[in-house]
């Protein structure tokens, strides 16, 4: 049975901080077998990567490269809906995606100085995707979409091999759909390292992004600075803001959408109805039996979950923004009329029939997402992500002689009297 706390100012305080103590440090172990990982491939290439591929993942990979004819004979075998679906799906993120472009610009002042900026993508970006039972096809066309529309000129996707060496179909599929570049067979943080430095077979890339166990995140974050990541991710987390109005089995039926994900996922109901807080619990133990990851969902709610009734929306929205959720639903009678507060929070779902999975496979709004409370500074996965910028400037003479003064003044004070020199001597002659 879900915990339910009634909201006193101290209760729910303290089983958020509860929650916030799962997104703990890195298990040093885990960073110690990492760093070994990293710097074995980084000194033997691909030799080291397939070696671990065969040790982790119980034999060789049919490819180590996916030969771009067996990607898209995936995509003709796979069943004609799902097809469909994914295309649907496309259109519908490349849409939303598209309306992020950021534009170049160049402002000439009247004294005939030149500034500006260029945007650009990023030349070339790796693709994490997980294999086996956690595999995501989805997940190819959040990452790759807005990385196309940005300009990336070339997407290396790297995944691992299934317990019989062949690739997924699935996420095959969604390569050839959204037009991957390169397929490799390998996984975990050995791919890491190899889209990070590059071996003989794979490309070195400037950005990795993609989901993946604790290995590949600890190896992303031992790599930022060599390679750009897309983010940190943590246990999947969904937190729904209800009112009287909201239906219990829509509820309980979004909260396990989420707590299915992981045992360490988190699923927090927040209502003003005690009502609506005991019927939901109700729900929750009628529809988990039926769903075939009830023991994984059980776990995540009996860990991580709980019903908090408080006695106003006021309070409930200041809860949600302290735990600055992946997921947001607000299931109340006039949703939009709380957008505005809404300040810490990766994706909002707004109404009865806005559900999360919605945002997962089909909207058009990524589902790459902060956690772990992150979203009180970090944002979605956008097209912006996959684009560097560079400023220009260009003075006239007697627009430099303008500025002279106020430059030199500043560099002196700053005791960089090279800088000022760089300044004066234009003028000295």
């Amino acid at each position: 049975m879900i915990r339910k706390i009634i909201a006193d100012g101290t209760a729910e305080v303290q089983f958020l901080k509860e929650v916030e103590k799962r997104n703990g440090e890195t298990d040093k172990k885990v960073s110690e077998i990492v760093s070994e990982i990293i710097e074995n491939v980084k000194e033997n290439g691909d030799k080291a990567v397939k070696e671990y591929t065969e040790k982790f993942d119980g034999k060789l990979p049919e490819y180590y490269e996916v030969p771009l004819d067996v990607i898209h004979e995936a995509m003709s075998n796979a069943d004609e809906a799902f097809v469909n679906a994914l295309l649907n799906a496309m259109e519908n993120i490349t849409e939303f995606h598209n309306r992020q472009k950021e534009q170049s610009f160049i402002d000439a002042k009247e004294n005939g100085c030149i500034l500006g900026q260029r945007v650009r993508g990023l030349d070339r970006v790796g693709l994490y995707v997980p294999g086996g039972t956690a595999a995501y096809p989805s997940s190819v066309l959040m990452n790759a979409v807005p990385a196309r529309i940005a300009g990336v000129k070339e997407i290396i996707m790297v995944t691992p091999p299934g317990k019989d060496g062949k690739p997924n179909p699935d996420i095959l599929t969604a390569a050839a759909i959204v037009g991957v570049d390169r397929v490799f067979m390998c996984g975990g943080a050995q791919a890491i390292a190899a889209l990070a430095y590059g071996t003989e077979e794979i490309p070195k890339v400037d950005k990795i992004v993609g989901p993946g166990n604790i290995f590949v995140a600890t190896a992303k974050k031992l790599l930022y600075g060599k390679v750009d990541i897309d983010m940190i991710a943590g246990p999947s987390e969904i937190l729904i803001v209800a009112d009287d109005t909201a239906d219990p089995a829509y509820l309980a039926a979004d909260l396990m959408s989420q707590a299915e994900h992981d045992k360490l996922a988190s699923a927090i109901l927040i209502t003003t109805s005690e009502r609506v807080a005991d019927e939901t619990s109700a729900e929750l133990e009628k529809q988990m039996a039926e769903l075939s990851r009830n023991e994984i969902i059980r776990s995540s709610i009996d860990n991580y979950g709980a019903i908090i009734v408080t006695r106003s929306m006021d309070r409930a929205i200041e809860l949600a923004n302290s735990l600055a959720p992946e997921h947001l639903e607000i299931q109340v009678n006039d949703p939009m009329s709380y957008l505005g507060q809404l300040n810490n929070v990766g994706s909002v779902f707004m109404g009865q029939y806005s559900p999360e999975p919605l945002g997962d496979y089909f909207a058009g709004p990524n589902h790459v997402l902060p956690t772990s409370g992150t979203a009180r500074f970090f944002s979605p996965l956008s097209v912006n992500s996959f684009v560097k910028r560079s400023q220009f400037i260009y003075y006239t003479e007697q627009a430099l002689l303008d500025a002279k003064n106020d430059i030199v003044c500043i560099a002196e004070k700053e005791g960089l009297t090279a800088h000022a020199h760089a300044v004066k001597i234009r003028f000295e002659k």
